[in-house]
Parts: C-alpha cells; structure tokens; sequence
C-alpha cells in the first residue's frame, strides 16, 4: 500500500528554506512524505551527521505514471525481472545526477549496485499497484550546518531528473525490458526441465563462461575467447519461451567428473556451474547456463567451528573416542570441514554436490592403493569421498560433479566423464572407462554400506543472539563474514554468496527468525523453509532491520543463509535421529 501524502514538494522546498544555516540535526524534520505530482518521494530516515550512513528515501511511482508495460507485473518473476532492469538504468543514472555538495557525504545519491545475477531485492520492488525505489542522500551541509538551498537542488531538482531519466518509459524502452524479462524467463524455463530430462545442469551453445578478471565478474571479451560448444554425444535440446529450442550440454543426474590439463577450462566450468542456480543478465554469457537449484559447492574449509554433525559416513574411529555421530569441534581439519560441509549441505536438501580436488583435501578425496597398503584401514579412520559418491546418489538420491585433475581413481566411480581441452568440452566417458580398464589401480574399495539418513538438528535460539549488551549489532562485510553480536561468522568459502546485499540479508534473516522459526523445536531447515514461504508471501521486506523497508538485501538461498548459521561459533543445537527404517528418506528420482 502507497502511504499517505500529506505535504508537497514546496512543502519540501519551504521546509529546507527555513532550516536552512541551523545545526544538523534540524533535518530530522523533514522525514515523511512529500507529494512531487508524478511521484511520490518518502524519506524515512535522516542521518544524525553529515560523516554518518546516508539518509534512506524511497521514490514510489504508479506503474501507469511510468509507461510500464501490464505484462511487466503479471508473474512474481517478472516482477523481480523489471525491478531488476529499473534497478539497472536507476543506478546509472545516478552516476551523473548527483554532486559534491559540502562536508562527509553531502550530495551523495547512491543506491544498491546489481551484479551479474537477476536477484530479488529490496532496492527496487515492484508492486502491482506502484514501484518503489528505495536510495540512499547524503544531506548537504558544511561541516555540521545545514546547507538548506543544496538541498533544495539535490531533493527537488536532482531526484525528479532521476525519476524522468530512468523511471519514465519511452516506447524504445520497452523493448529493452521485454529482453532483459525474457532472458530470465528462458532461464526459469531451462532450470525446471532439468529434472524432466534427468539432468542436474545445462551449458548452452555459445555460453561465454570465462570472466573478465579474478576481481572481475563481467564476461571476458577478445577475439581469443571461445564460446561453448556441447559435443554431440552430450548434447541436448530443451524449449524455451522466447528463443525456442537451445541446443547444449547436459549433465545427467549420477556422478559426473570434469577432467583435463591444468588452465584448459575445468574450474571455469564448474564456477559457471555453481553460479548456475541463479538467473544471469543479458550479455552475461552465462545465460544459457543453468544448475539444479539446491546445488552446493562444497570444499575444505580448516578452522571452521562444527556443532554436532554426524560426519560418519566419512569418518568413524578417531583417537581418544571422539564422537562422529554428533562430531564438534572448535577448529576443523580439511578432512572433517568437508565432511561436514556435505553433511550439512544434505540435511538442508541438496541434490547435487559441486566439488573442485583443487580446494578439497587429499585425504578426504582419495587414498590410493599405496597408500592402503601403509596404512591399514583399521588405523584410518576416513572413508574418502571416492568410496562413498556412487552411494550417496544409490541411497540418498544425490548427484555430484567434481572436478578432476590428479587422481584418475575416480574413472572408477564415474557415469559421465567430461573432459575440457582448450575450454573446448569433450565426451570422454568411453575414453575414460577403456583407461580404467587398461590400467587398474588395485585400490581397495572401503565403501562401509549404504548412505544413511541425515539426522535432523534443532539449533536452540539462545545460541543465536545478535546483542553486544543492549545493542543489536549485525554488519556485513562483503561476501566474506558478518558480525554478529560479538562473533564474527566467516562466509569466505560460502562460494554461492555472490552480492554483498545477500550477505547483509543472511544477518537480517538470522535475527528476524529467532525466537520467531528457530524456536527449539523447528529443525534448522523447518525454521528456513517456514521463513522462506512468509518471504514468498511478503517479499523480503519482512526482515528489513528498520521500521521501513531496507533498501540494500538482496535474497541468498535457503542453503547459504543455513551455512552461515552452521559457521556461527556460539551455535548450540539438540540433535533429532532419523526414523528407524528410514533408510530411503529423501531419495528422489
């Protein structure tokens, strides 16, 4: 709902007049609502100081005033498609409305910067009966003295050229959305026929899937760049709504390896992969690369707290007794991070596991025959990942994708084997299984039986507590950690975290669910599955930390906002077994 206008835009202009010359704080009087005819401008908060975080405001336009298209609003995911594409023009235009006006952030107008990825946000939402824009002002003043007329130029001049440039459609326009929106429906359409095909993952033909620089997520550009090409005995078709049939890879559900010299494209693959469960902007390249929803890349992570996770389907038997089935510790090996990693990653309902031998450890990957024969399995108490991938997928329905570069055992294991020659993608599964027939390792397999039930946990809310004594204190830095309250929850291998708005979202999320979800009795994916149906319903505005919409999240997926809380080190949980006779539950087909 639009809220109620009681003043205008000279109402504004008066107001700024007056304060004109007096202290700082005197701005506080002009939060509220100020009707500007073709728009309505909201300031929600003003900063206590010219150096603190910008003033939040909001620009709220019926989509009628804007020329938006009806068809632009009719499904939920075009709705997040268009609030992504204003979002866009938006942000540029601020490159060029706003100027330095005085002391710390005067004149500054700013708002949430998109990446590459068509993410929900809070920055511009679209609504059926309005749009808002929700930005960021940095009020004028010279040192802490209101600069009221700079003001007036900034709030009454600078905001409507913003809204006629980039929120007023022209016909042109029109077509530019239509794209952008379609883009992402094709993408939609490509990630539901997944699992109607049987596959975990497609690359289009022509994909662009090598990025600009390490810093850098924009496609790489260049007459050396190769486009993506599926080899014919890997390659599918799948309809789309707008571009008809695409022609590319697909990845079939079972054990897929990616092999291939070193820098011939076997990461950048598997990258493109795991940014695959997200919709990609036109030009990206990565448009026609699409990933089952619920994968998760997983890797070794030394350090990290774990709190009772049963890691014994990987590791049983450690000295000193220590206990696998409900397994914590403060400082994680490489061997029990990534175990623990999978094992959670599962008990939130992964279906594919996505996992490079370049950031897993050794130990956990593989132990060869030779080493079998040095250290006998009764003194080792890890069943390596090579052991147990054919029976996560027999048992719990789980596909896994790993890169391969070292350790040909996995030829073994593996129902599909690609291999990445000069970021060119060839079939070698025959290849693969002729060499592992040729050469035999004479490893011993240490499979110990079937996959078993993931045990449920149920974090306890008093574990979750942002307060540092009276004050909530929840900060973002990055994509890599977030302060919470007095502990410091390090996000840096949580790969699929790819905007620093869904790292600001994870910690918003955290504290909006305890107390509310985490409740004692919720299970940890019971508590985000409830907080992510009222999300659907409301949109992500629910858990803004202010009592007016945040305009700076963005929605991470259930899995990342469930890591974080698993890396919180003051995370305290009671365990739930499975049901006796469960041995199937959550296999799917």
């Amino acid at each position: 709902m639009s809220p109620t206008v009681t003043r205008t835009r000279d109402d504004l202009r008066q107001l700024l007049a007056r304060i004109d010359g007096r202290g700082y704080p005197a701005y506080k009087e002009i939060a509220g609502t100020y009707g500007f005819g073709a728009f309505t401008l909201a300031i929600d908060h003003v900063q206590g100081d010219p150096f603190a975080a910008p003033s939040r405001l909001r620009i709220i336009v019926p989509p009628a005033r804007m020329q938006l298209p009806d068809w632009a609003t009719t499904t939920s995911l075009r709705r997040v498609a268009t609030a992504d594409w204003l979002l866009r023009r938006f942000h540029r235009a601020t490159g060029t409305a706003a100027a330095r006006r005085g002391s710390g952030k005067s004149g500054l107008i700013t708002v949430d910067r998109p990446g590459q990825e068509i993410l929900p946000r809070t920055a511009c939402v679209v609504f059926a009966d309005r749009v808002e824009v929700r930005f960021f002002a940095g009020l004028p003043a010279a040192g802490r003295r209101i600069l009221g007329r700079q003001a007036v130029e900034m709030l009454c001049q600078d905001v409507p050229r913003l809204v006629e440039s980039a929120l007023v459609l022209k016909p042109v326009d029109h077509r530019d959305l239509e794209r952008h929106v379609a883009v992402a429906e094709d993408q939609a359409a490509l990630r539901q026929a997944l699992a109607e095909r049987g596959l975990v993952a497609f690359v289009g033909d022509g994909a662009i899937l090598p990025r600009e620089s390490g810093v850098s997520d924009r496609p790489l550009r260049g007459p050396r760049v190769i486009p993506f090409a599926a080899p014919d005995t890997l390659a599918v078709e799948l309809d789309t709504p707008h571009r008809g049939k695409v022609r590319g890879l697909g990845i079939p559900r079972g054990v897929t390896l990616i092999v291939g010299g070193g820098y011939h494209g076997k990461s950048t693959l598997l990258r493109a992969l795991a940014r695959g469960v997200y919709d990609h902007i036109p030009g990206d390249g990565r448009e026609l690369v699409v990933t089952d929803p619920t994968a998760v890349k997983i890797r070794a992570e030394d350090g990290r707290r774990i709190e009772q996770v049963d890691i014994s389907p990987f590791i049983r038997n450690l000295p000193f007794d220590a206990d696998t089935r409900r397994f914590s510790t403060d400082e994680a090996s490489g061997s029990t991070s990534q175990a623990a990693n999978i094992m959670e990653a599962l008990e939130l309902g992964a279906r594919v596991l996505l996992i490079d031998e370049d950031t897993s450890a050794t130990n956990f990957m593989i132990r060869d025959r030779r080493m079998q024969a040095l250290v006998s399995k009764d003194r080792e108490p890890i069943t390596p990942f090579i052991d147990r991938v054919r029976a996560l997928f027999r048992d719990r329905g789980v596909s896994s994708i790993l890169v391969v570069g070292g350790a040909g055992d996995y030829l073994d294991v593996a129902d599909t084997v690609i291999r990445m020659d000069a970021y060119r993608a060839q079939d070698a599964t025959v290849e693969a299984r002729e060499v592992a027939a040729r050469f035999p390792t004479g490893r011993i397999a240490e499979d110990p039986g079937p996959f078993p039930p993931v045990p449920a946990r149920v974090p306890l809310p008093a574990s979750l507590d942002p307060r540092r004594g009276a004050k909530v204190k929840i900060r973002a830095h990055g994509t890599d950690e977030i302060t919470f309250g007095f502990e410091e929850i390090d996000l840096s291998a949580v790969e699929q975290l790819v905007d620093p708005s869904q790292t600001r979202a994870v910690g918003a999320m955290i504290r909006y669910m305890t107390g509310r979800y985490i409740d004692g009795r919720r299970t940890l994916r019971e508590a985000l599955e409830a907080l992510y149906a009222e999300l659907d319903e409301h949109g992500l505005d629910r858990v803004s930390p202010f009592p007016t919409p945040a305009g700076d999240l963005a929605l991470p997926r259930l899995f990342e906002v469930g890591a974080a809380i698993n890396r919180l080190r003051s995370l305290r949980v009671e365990v739930r077994e499975p049901a006796v006779g469960d041995a199937r539950r959550g296999h799917t087909s």
